[in-house]
């Protein structure tokens, strides 16, 4: 007798009577120049040197497809696949990602705040919201025929891309800094790739994933320089419309390193709205940085369309060292055109928040997304966010990835001791 278990991951075909076996991705489109390119073939950035967009055939799309058709999807990402470049989602490479919970935070109630929401990206498979980029793009380059990926990451897109490419069978090289936290490393090394690591921060990674991959036959799948990374960031934005009720919160409080996901929730939201599933005005998008690498702050503040490179690097292990992120003109073009902000936040203030939010919430946030924390205290001090308004901040990783930054001393029971007062 055929068992009619579904083991997740494997490949099965899209339940019957849903609408999903054909793929809406119409074109590639450079964000700078705006030359389209070709889907079914393998690219990187643009000649421009800008990053290339997934376009989809929304028009199509609206004809064919209802939000309504969503409802007893699993959830996962992939319930959103007419709206991701994979051609055939039968054999998505998956371990479950995506939908992950929006949770109301106690920290805001304290604050007299209505509608403070947390995305937690903290339950993804690896820990982190990386896991929905890798899904996607691991998905996708396989399909175009990659078998040999090099990667440069700070940490968690490198553990993420060494288990997704692991489970598609693709060979992966991770660079990761020296000082990554350990249980990346931990995680990158079982999938059983190769994992260099290196001294700096992760701009010498890029240069050492590319060198290796141009000598070695492989492809360079790092920030920006494919596009299916992004679409799978995206999800992070079609779960947070459709977990409102199909619309959008007044403002997303992001914390940004290269700017993938950020855009992702962006260009979530606009399809979404070309597609007539949701309505309204774009929410204002804030980014947070650390005060040790800020180029996007101190560009915004400036005026300029572009960053400058950032100097030396003062900051925790983790995602947001970019000291010039690819995509730079276009995270600051959506925080201009949605009358956002862009706020530094010292370190140890991150790290204070991250134990203030697990005291009042019960919620291990990542240091990254403490910064967004600290940033919403200076937006309601100073009346740029209010009370009333409707508030998701992103938490893109669990805190467990970074346990050894918090110094805890448990109470010891002494030997031989039965009762404790």
């Amino acid at each position: 007798m055929q068992s009619s278990l579904r083991v997740v991951g494997t490949p099965a075909e899209p339940p019957s009577g849903t609408i999903g076996a054909r793929s809406y991705l119409s074109h590639l489109e450079c964000t700078r120049c705006g030359a389209t390119r070709s889907p079914h073939a393998l690219h990187g950035l643009c000649e421009c040197g800008a990053p290339l967009l997934c376009r989809y055939d929304l028009a199509a799309l609206r004809r064919d497809v209802r939000r309504d058709d969503l409802r007893g999807r699993e959830a996962t990402l992939w319930r959103y696949r007419e709206l991701l470049p994979v051609q055939d989602v039968a054999r998505a490479i998956t371990l479950g990602e995506g939908f992950t919970p929006l949770l109301p935070l106690a920290w805001g109630a304290r604050r007299g705040m209505r509608g403070l929401c947390v995305k937690d990206e903290g339950g993804n498979p690896t820990g982190t919201f990386k896991a929905r980029g890798a899904a996607v793009g691991v998905t996708r380059l396989r399909e175009l025929g990659v078998t040999r990926v090099a990667v440069s990451s700070s940490g968690n897109a490198g553990d993420a891309w060494s288990t997704y490419c692991r489970r598609a069978g693709i060979e992966a090289t991770i660079f990761v800094p020296d000082d990554a936290p350990s249980a990346t490393l931990t995680e990158a090394a079982l999938s059983g790739q190769r994992v260099c690591t290196f001294g700096g921060h992760n701009s010498r990674g890029g240069r050492l994933a590319n060198a290796f991959a141009a000598s070695h036959d492989a492809f360079c799948p790092n920030t920006f320089q494919e596009p299916y990374r992004l679409e799978g960031k995206k999800t992070m934005g079609l779960e947070i419309a459709e977990q409102l009720g199909w619309r959008m919160p007044d403002v997303v409080v992001y914390p940004i390193g290269g700017g993938v996901g950020l855009i992702g929730i962006w260009k979530a939201f606009v399809e979404l709205r070309e597609l007539g599933w949701i309505e309204g005005p774009l929410p204002r998008f804030v980014v947070t940085q650390y005060a040790g690498c800020a180029p996007i702050v101190e560009a915004f503040a400036a005026g300029r369309a572009s960053c400058e490179p950032w100097g030396e690097i003062r900051t925790l292990p983790g995602g947001l060292r970019a000291p010039k992120p690819i995509a730079d003109f276009l995270v600051l073009r959506i925080l201009r055109e949605t009358n956002g902000a862009a706020i530094a936040v010292d370190a140890d203030a991150a790290l204070a928040a991250v134990r203030d939010v697990m005291a009042t919430d019960g919620l291990f946030m990542c240091p990254e997304a403490g910064t967004t924390i600290v940033a919403l205290s200076q937006l309601l001090d100073d009346g740029r966010i209010g009370r009333d308004e409707h508030v998701v901040v992103v938490n893109t990783g669990t805190g467990l990835k970074y346990a050894p930054l918090f110094a805890v001393a448990p109470e010891r029971v002494a030997d031989g001791a039965e009762n404790i007062e």
